[in-house]
C-alpha cells in the first residue's frame, strides 16, 4: 500500500516528466534499432519492456531504461552470425536469465568501485555526443541513425567528419528553423516557466513537439520549398488496426539453443549490459536531487526480467539509459512512475496513433536532446571539477575524451584506468615516514601497507646507515602485505651482515608481525 501511494502521490510531477521522456525515447529507440541492423519494431518493443516491465520491477526512483547505444555494435555483430533474428532474440532471453543470476550473486556491488570523476566525465561525454550527434539532424541531414552513439559510424563517417559533410550539403532550412525555434523556445521556458498554476506542469518539449507538426504543416500549406519530406519525419511501422501489431511481434527461435554461438552472445550481453546498467543508475542517484540510492542487486533483477520479456516479445536487449533518464530528472520526476507511464505512451502510440507519430520531424526532437545534452555537459561542470583538483580533473577529462572518440564502454575502461592510477598515486604519497637522529632511525607506515607501497618502503629501508639502530613503526597498521613483509625479513636477514640492529613496533592487533623475523615491541597505535 505504501508502495503504490508513494507512485500516485506525485503524479502532478511524474506525468508530464513521462511524456518527455517518451518523446526522447521515441526516435533513440528507432535509431537504436535501425543502427543495430534489427526490425524497427524491436526497438520499440525494448523501449516499451523497458518502460513497463524494468519501472515496474526495479526500485529505481528516476533510472529509464530501454535499448541502448551502447550495445549496438554488440547486436550488429551478433544478428550477422546468427542464423536468424529469431535466434538473437534467444540470446537476449538467456541473457534476461544470466542476469538474474548475477543479481542472486550480489554482483551490483561493483558499481560503488566507480569513481566520482568517472561518472561525470560519462555523464559530460554523452551531453557533448548528444549535441554532436543531434546537430545534423537538426538541419535535415539524417546519415546517421539517431541511436548511434559511437565516434566511428556504419557508413564509414565518424561523429566530426559527419559534421563537416553537414557543412558541405545544403541545409533543409524548414528543418533548421523548426530546430533553432525550438531551442530558443526550450531554453526561454526552462528559466520563464511559471512557479504556479496549470502552465508549470506543461513540458517545454511536447510545446516543440507540437509547435514542430504545426510549422511543417504550415510549410507545406504556404511554403513548400520549406516542407520537411516525410524521410527526415519520425518513421514508426504503421499497422491497419491495434491488434494487427501483434503480427510485426518476432518470437525467439527455441531449436537454436543447441548453437554455442547463442549462449557465447547472451552471455556478452548479460556482462556488458549489466555494467552499463549499474553504471548508468550510479550516475543517476549522482543527478537525483533527493540522493536516492538505488538497490543495485535489485536493478540488475529488474534487467534481468526486463531482457527475458523483451526476449520473448521479439524486442533488443534492454539497460538503464542516461538519455532517458537524464531527461526524466531535468523533466522533474518524482518517482519510478514516470518510467512506467513513458512506456505506457510508447505503446498507446504505437497502438493507436502511429501516423499522428510520423508527422513529427526529426529536427524538432533533436532540439530536444540537444537542450538535454547541453544539461549534462555545462561549462560549470568543467570548471567544479577543475577546482576539485588534477586528482579529479584528469580522469574526468579522460573519460569525456576517450568516450568521444571511442564508445561509452572502453572509454569507461579508460577512464577507470586512469582513476585507479590516480588512487594508486595518492595512496602511495607520504605513506612511509623516515626519521634519522644520531644513530637511531625510524621507518613509520602511517596507515596500511598494501603490495603498491613496496617502492616507498624499499626506498625509506635503502636509507638505513650501516651501524644504526632501526625502529620500523608498524603501530598505525591493521594490515601489512605479504609482500610488504617479505621485504621487511629481507631487511632483516641483510641487516646483521651492516652491524644494523632492528626492532619492530606493532600493534596488538598486529597479527602480520607474528610473519616478521625480528624483536616485536607490542604497543597501542599512536
Amino acid at each position: 500500500m505504501k508502495e503504490s501511494s508513494s507512485l500516485t502521490a506525485s503524479w502532478r510531477q511524474d506525468l508530464p516528466a513521462s511524456i518527455v521522456v517518451a518523446l526522447v525515447a521515441l526516435p533513440l529507440c528507432l535509431g537504436v534499432a535501425l543502427a543495430s541492423g534489427a526490425p524497427l519494431m524491436s526497438g520499440l518493443v525494448a523501449g516499451i519492456v523497458g518502460g513497463l516491465v524494468v519501472g515496474a520491477a526495479s526500485r529505481s526512483a528516476l533510472s529509464v531504461s530501454g535499448p541502448a547505444a551502447g550495445l549496438t555494435t554488440i547486436v550488429l555483430a551478433a544478428i550477422t552470425s546468427l542464423p536468424s533474428f529469431e535466434a538473437f532474440l534467444l540470446s537476449v532471453c538467456l541473457a534476461g536469465a544470466m542476469q538474474m543470476i548475477f543479481a542472486a550473486s550480489r554482483g551490483g556491488v561493483i558499481a560503488e568501485f566507480v569513481p566520482g570523476a568517472v561518472i561525470t566525465g560519462m555523464l559530460a561525454a554523452i551531453g557533448l555526443i548528444l549535441i554532436l550527434k543531434q546537430l545534423p539532424h537538426a538541419v535535415g541531414y539524417d546519415g546517421d541513425p539517431e541511436g548511434d552513439f559511437g565516434f566511428f559510424q556504419r557508413d564509414g563517417d565518424n561523429t566530426l567528419t559527419a559534421l563537416s559533410h553537414m557543412l558541405s550539403n545544403d541545409f533543409l532550412w524548414g528543418a533548421a528553423i523548426i530546430a533553432l525555434v525550438s531551442l530558443i523556445f526550450l531554453f526561454w521556458w526552462d528559466k520563464a516557466r511559471p512557479k504556479q498554476g496549470p502552465l508549470k506542469l506543461l513540458p517545454g518539449p511536447l510545446v516543440v513537439v507540437l509547435f514542430g507538426v504545426g510549422a511543417n504543416a504550415a510549410f507545406q500549406a504556404f511554403v513548400p520549398e520549406l516542407a520537411v519530406a516525410s524521410t527526415h519525419l519520425v518513421q514508426v511501422p504503421v499497422s491497419a488496426t491495434p491488434f494487427a501489431l501483434i503480427d510485426q511481434v518476432r518470437l525467439p527461435d527455441v531449436a537454436a539453443i543447441t548453437n554455442p554461438k547463442v549462449w557465447t552472445i547472451a552471455l556478452t550481453l548479460a556482462i556488458v549490459a549489466s555494467l552499463e546498467s549499474l553504471l548508468s543508475v550510479k550516475a543517476v542517484d549522482e543527478l537525483d536531487p533527493k540522493r536516492r540510492v538505488t538497490d543495485k542487486n535489485r536493478e540488475l533483477l529488474a534487467q534481468g526480467t526486463g531482457n527475458l520479456v523483451s526476449g520473448l516479445l521479439g524486442g533488443l536487449p534492454v539497460t538503464s539509459v542516461i538519455v532517458r533518464s537524464s531527461a526524466n530528472v531535468e523533466s522533474g520526476a518524482d518517482s519510478r512512475a514516470s518510467t512506467m507511464l513513458h512506456g505506457l505512451w510508447l505503446l498507446l502510440g504505437l497502438a493507436l496513433v502511429p501516423g499522428l507519430l510520423n508527422l513529427i520531424p526529426l529536427s524538432a526532437l533533436a532540439a530536444v536532446l540537444i537542450a538535454t545534452g547541453y544539461k549534462l555537459a555545462k561549462p560549470a561542470l568543467f570548471i567544479q571539477r577543475w577546482h576539485q583538483g588534477l586528482s579529479q580533473f584528469i580522469p574526468f577529462v579522460v573519460t569525456v575524451l576517450a568516450i568521444l572518440f571511442t564508445d561509452l564502454l572502453i572509454g569507461i575502461a579508460i577512464g577507470l584506468a586512469v582513476g585507479f592510477a590516480f588512487v594508486i598515486w595518492r595512496s602511495t604519497g607520504n605513506i612511509i615516514t623516515y626519521v634519522e637522529y644520531g644513530g637511531t632511525v625510524m621507518v613509520r607506515a602511517r596507515r596500511n601497507l598494501y603490495f603498491m607501497h613496496k617502492p616507498a618502503l624499499q626506498a625509506a629501508l635503502g636509507q638505513v646507515p650501516d651501524g644504526a639502530e632501526v625502529l620500523i613503526d608498524l603501530s598505525a597498521t591493521s594490515y601489512v602485505d605479504l609482500d610488504c613483509i617479505d621485504m621487511i625479513n629481507g631487511f632483516v636477514r641483510g641487516a646483521a651482515f651492516r652491524d644494523i640492529s632492528v626492532r619492530v613496533r606493532a600493534d596488538h592487533t598486529q597479527r602480520s608481525a607474528a610473519m616478521i623475523n625480528a624483536p616485536i615491541t607490542r604497543a597501542r597505535a599512536t
